[in-house]
């Protein structure tokens, strides 16, 4: 499988919003796309860039993506990454593709200087649960986890 893991770029926001789609409906999620692809292009695109984005791509399709924030820690005094989504397409799971891409946001996050990296996900995804406790991740109260840096 011959994959990068590259920032997301305008032309991809068509196949974004299909993935996002599709992530919150694995998550049982509730989403309707009005006025977001708009609201996304803002966030990731302009200046102040609010929302940091990653996709996995393969044969020119996209198979996956991150998105991720960078907020302040009381407790820590100092910055910390927040990722906020990561989905795969189901024909990408279990590949080593996750893997990589925690690979890649803990480096972006130590580059910036984070003490850590922090996100949640649901209790039921037990799939999920299980891959970030092997990339070394320990889960908090709420099924929060976070990589410390």
């Amino acid at each position: 499988m011959e994959y990068i893991i590259r920032p997301a770029a305008l032309s991809d926001m068509a196949e974004l919003m299909e993935l996002i789609a599709a992530h919150a409906d694995y998550e049982r999620a509730a989403f309707s796309s009005e006025g977001k692809k708009q609201r996304l292009i803002r966030a990731i695109f302009e200046s102040p860039v609010r929302l940091f984005c990653e996709v996995v791509e393969e044969n020119k399709k996209l198979i996956g993506y991150v998105s991720y924030t960078y907020d302040y820690s009381t407790w820590q005094a100092a910055e910390y990454m927040y990722m906020d989504c990561l989905y795969l397409r189901e024909e990408a799971r279990g590949k080593g593709i996750g893997g990589k891409i925690m690979q890649k946001l803990q480096e972006i996050a130590r580059r910036r200087g984070c003490v850590n990296i922090q996100w949640q996900t649901p209790e039921f995804n037990t799939p999920a649960i299980g891959f970030y406790k092997k990339t070394g991740a320990s889960d908090l109260s709420k099924v929060r986890f976070t990589y410390t840096l």
